[in-house]
């Protein structure tokens, strides 16, 4: 990172309390991080630490109830709903456990829908989702339905849909939990080459196996980090 230039991600102190019914769930406890452009992170911690809480928090799907959270140098707070809708189709790309495809609509039509959000005309967000379909390898089958589809092409059709806005982060939430380890080596192994293609990698997983594609791993528990690792590769 550049002498004077902000941080890609920071988040200071940040707080999330959920409220259920009278009682309070404290998700997140005064947490400080920062990630910078090139970083490969893996976060890690039993269920309910927090780690999937602090991912969307991240991804703008959700706002710290206190804290301060920073996206190259912006106060994610400040943002109006239009702005943050715009910020994450335009700097961040989710692939999540379910896939979250829609099951009507080909791989090629689920992959295009960022780009609808995002006001491309019909033949450049063809011409987007096709290629970034021949890169994960699905190009025979990107006018396929998700159910004519093997788990492991529904991950990839997520995968694609995550990098057609060509984001600087890309969100991983348990990205082989759906899968054989065969195809989890495939789908990591993906991962791995977006990262060394400049894409900022951040995933929650609870397997040791997956973490250790990362070059950082932060364990969560609860809801505060217990330990900040990074590994010199290379």
């Amino acid at each position: 990172m550049e002498v004077g230039m902000p941080a890609l991600i920071e988040l200071k102190g940040v707080t999330k309390v959920y409220k259920m019914g009278k009682r309070e769930v404290h998700a997140l406890r005064g947490l400080d991080l920062t990630i910078d452009h090139l970083e490969y992170v893996a976060i890690t911690g039993p269920s309910g630490s927090g780690k999937s809480t602090l991912l969307n928090i991240i991804g703008m799907l959700d706002l710290p109830t206190d804290g301060k959270y920073y996206l190259d140098g912006a106060e994610v707070s400040e943002f109006g709903d239009a702005q943050l809708a715009a910020m994450r189709n335009r700097k961040v790309g989710f692939i999540f456990q379910t896939f979250n495809l829609l099951p009507r609509t080909t791989a090629l039509g689920n992959v295009e829908l960022p780009l609808i959000y995002a006001g491309l005309g019909w033949k450049e967000r063809r011409r987007k989702a096709e290629n970034v379909l021949e890169t994960v390898g699905l190009a025979d089958r990107m006018h396929h339905k998700p159910n004519e589809l093997s788990g492991g092409q529904r991950q990839r059709v997520a995968i694609a849909r995550a990098l057609v806005t060509e984001p600087d982060i890309v969100l991983a939430d348990e990205p082989t939990g759906n899968l054989d380890s065969q195809t989890g080596d495939e789908i990591m192994h993906l991962l791995d080459d977006l990262s060394s293609k400049g894409h900022v990698i951040i995933l929650v997983t609870h397997e040791a196996s997956v973490a250790e594609h990362a070059r950082r791993t932060v364990h969560i528990l609860d809801g505060s980090i217990a330990s900040d690792i990074i590994k010199h590769k290379g």
